[in-house]
């Protein structure tokens, strides 16, 4: 497969490009939403000894979600720095720890975005999270104990890969 042309559609919020793509001769179009990369990080207060999320209005879902802390890689930022940033706009607190687990894609059959994943340990929370101020965010912290996030029903993926990481972590310690 070989994209011949690409093409933007739409720039708004997000962006929306036309590609012709070339396989096995023949030539046909998709569409591409290109989303950019995103970061998530699966929150745990070690004071408190609780996983710290996130509640929100999500317009994919066009409902309430509960999930890991995300957001975008803003241009020209580390990874590392971004979700960092989030984790101080969305909860309010500073990080203590900070592991890499992994990157997928979200959806890669018309979406471009990638999400880094992240382990994170917080102890202190200076900040009231809640969104940053100018981006109509109202995000709600919610507090679960780990057997509780282990139980918690998920439809966001990002999560349900928190959750099972979180289960191999504690069916390791175990054996």
């Amino acid at each position: 497969m070989k994209i011949t042309n690409r093409e933007v559609v739409y720039d708004g919020f997000f962006k929306m490009y036309q590609l012709t793509v070339e396989q096995q001769g023949h030539s046909f179009t998709r569409e591409q939403f290109d989303r950019g990369d995103a970061v998530a990080a699966l929150v745990f207060d070690t004071e408190d000894q609780q996983y710290v999320l996130t509640k929100q209005y999500r317009i994919g879902s066009e409902s309430e979600m509960v999930e890991i802390v995300a957001g975008m890689v803003d241009d020209g930022e580390a990874p590392e720095v971004s979700i960092v940033r989030e984790i101080e706009e969305e909860i309010g607190y500073h990080v203590d720890r900070l592991d890499y687990l992994y990157t997928f894609y979200s959806s890669p059959g018309g979406c471009t975005e990638r999400v880094l994943l992240y382990y994170a340990e917080v102890s202190h929370q200076p900040g009231a999270g809640g969104g940053k101020e100018g981006e109509h965010e109202h995000i709600e912290i919610v507090r679960y104990s780990p057997a509780q996030f282990e139980q918690l029903p998920s439809t966001d993926a990002k999560t349900i890969i928190a959750q099972l990481w979180m289960q191999l972590q504690k069916a390791g310690k175990q054996a």
